[in-house]
């Protein structure tokens, strides 16, 4: 008889390289053509959302599949693409041509050695232009907020280019639907105690002819909504109770001149002031309550968003 060897084939992993784009006719060409040579086994999606330019036949024809999502805003963007698209590892990258695709492969080879579920490309760079000083300040803080409520996890909470597994893209609820999604990734990492890491990248500005998106101050207060509401939903204890110490102290400080009299005349002359101090004590007595209660829907949540991490099959 002949003796057959038996030889383990290993599969390679399938590459999904995601580019949400809104009017970027000038530099979607580009992203599409950088990163099929960066990473020639991928496939290129670019989502289209509602644009009035040319954007889908400029990505067409420089080799993208390219689909459509109607409802207006990135994260509704992400949330489709995540819903409609299977690989086992996906790179999300904006379609703005500031970042580095060379980096893809390594921010690729970082999770599949590390096994990790979220690689975030840390921008660096030293263009004013690409980098505005507005935007350099609210990214420290609201990443620095983030990593107060729920621990340090990455120094570029709000970067645009990002590598997930299977895992994580099959387990994300996708809840926003703006640019406040980037903060979303981050917490939905920490809050399941994601493998996660980072790798820097080169960043640059826009070619001329194209503008951005972004508004700093529309879109740093919806960041910042976003971070105060997903404290609440994730972290419902420490919330409710910061607001009861607040409602507490101050019932306390309206409190204690009407007992000083009362203690001085045995009469209440301020009954207002009596009433709202007790409402306070009140108020902060069922925000405790809440807190408590939400505490345990909270970790029931978690447990179910951790099971149906754990259910998806782990990226190749």
């Amino acid at each position: 008889m002949m003796e057959i060897d038996k030889m383990s084939i290993e599969p390679s992993p399938r590459i999904a390289v995601l580019v949400p784009c809104y009017n970027e006719e000038v530099t979607v060409g580009t992203v599409v053509r950088d990163f099929r040579a960066a990473l020639p086994f991928a496939t290129v999606y670019v989502y289209d959302n509602n644009s009035r330019d040319k954007t889908q036949e400029v990505a067409r024809a420089a080799g993208a599949v390219v689909r459509q999502e109607l409802l207006q805003g990135k994260g509704n963007v992400i949330r489709r693409m995540f819903a409609d698209i299977e690989a086992d590892y996906y790179v999300l990258v904006d379609g703005d041509a500031t970042y580095e695709a060379a980096a893809a492969p390594r921010m690729l080879q970082e999770s599949i050695d590390n096994f990790l579920d979220m690689v975030t490309g840390l921008r660096v760079t030293d263009r004013k232009a690409a980098y505005r000083p507005g935007h350099v300040l609210g990214n420290k803080i609201l990443t620095s907020l983030v990593q107060n409520f729920f621990g340090r996890a990455t120094d570029d909470m709000l970067s645009g280019y990002r590598v997930f597994s299977r895992r994580f893209v099959k387990s994300f609820p996708a809840a926003s639907s703006g640019f406040e999604t980037e903060t979303e990734f981050t917490v939905h990492a920490l809050q399941l105690c994601m493998p996660i890491g980072e790798v820097p990248t080169r960043y640059i500005e826009r070619p001329e002819g194209s503008t951005s998106k972004l508004n700093t101050w529309s879109d740093g207060m919806r960041i910042l909504t976003t971070i105060i509401q997903l404290v609440k939903q994730e972290r419902p204890l420490l919330f409710f109770t910061v607001i009861a110490f607040f409602l507490s102290s101050l019932g306390i400080i309206l409190g204690l001149p009407v007992v000083a009299d009362y203690m001085r005349s045995g009469f209440v002359p301020r009954l207002p002031t009596a009433v709202l101090a007790m409402g306070c004590e009140i108020l902060a007595a069922l925000s405790l309550v809440c807190g408590l209660i939400l505490n345990s829907v909270a970790v029931g949540r978690l447990e179910v968003k951790r099971l149906a991490y754990l259910s998806q099959i782990r990226s190749i």
